[in-house]
């Protein structure tokens, strides 16, 4: 058994520059000042958007990111409906392979449960009898779809969720929020950090709390 932190990239070839420019050439549409489009003018009337509320603008932009996160946190991710997904499927994935997956399955690191400790010891243990469960019944014919059943919450879920500007940023407010669940908080605080580095006119009003 494996176990790995989470992790969260934007795999998008995104131009955030020119995403920018983008979203205020479709927003001046609505006012018609167009002519009011120079040089560093995007990200002043991109806060003033925002501060409106004139939030639809930013739809006119979206980009993708890669979560590696455990299966119930990809389950928490797949709520937000404005969004298209891909995820690992468990039921096409056989973790006895190992070419792919090196015959063993991979846990997430619970951020909760501090290394060397009882519970994280527990926690560990647990996991790891799933797995021996999960290789028991293939090795007594059942499928990989099949014997998916006692596959431990924990498990790895490498799930790509893309939406738009909008739907990004509704996302980082519920999920950094300290109310959301420490794991989902753990990835989504991540990821904001990502993108108010790439465009903070986006991003910077986006509270980790």
């Amino acid at each position: 058994m494996k176990i790995i932190k989470p992790s969260v990239e934007i795999i998008s070839n995104i131009d955030w520059n020119e995403a920018i420019h983008h979203i205020e050439r479709c927003g001046r549409v609505c006012y018609k000042s167009e002519d009011k489009i120079a040089e560093g003018t995007a990200e002043q009337f991109i806060r003033n958007l925002i501060k409106r509320g004139h939030t639809s603008v930013l739809e006119h932009i979206s980009f993708t990111v890669k979560f590696i996160v455990d299966r119930g946190i990809s389950h928490e991710i797949v709520r937000h409906r404005l969004a298209s997904f891909s995820q690992e499927s468990t039921r096409y994935c056989n973790y006895s392979m190992e070419h792919k997956f090196g015959s063993e399955i991979t846990v997430i690191e619970p951020c909760f449960l501090e290394p060397g400790t009882k519970g994280y010891q527990r926690w560990a243990e647990a996991c790891s009898d799933c797995e021996d469960a999960y290789f028991e019944l293939l090795g007594w014919g059942c499928t990989a779809q099949e014997a998916r059943n006692v596959l431990p919450h924990s498990l790895k879920a490498e799930i790509v969720m893309t939406a738009d500007i909008t739907e990004w940023r509704h996302f980082l407010r519920v999920r950094c929020n300290p109310a959301a669940h420490p794991q989902m908080r753990e990835v989504a605080t991540q990821l904001l950090k990502i993108c108010r580095e790439s465009a903070p006119c986006l991003f910077d009003d986006i509270l980790e709390g």
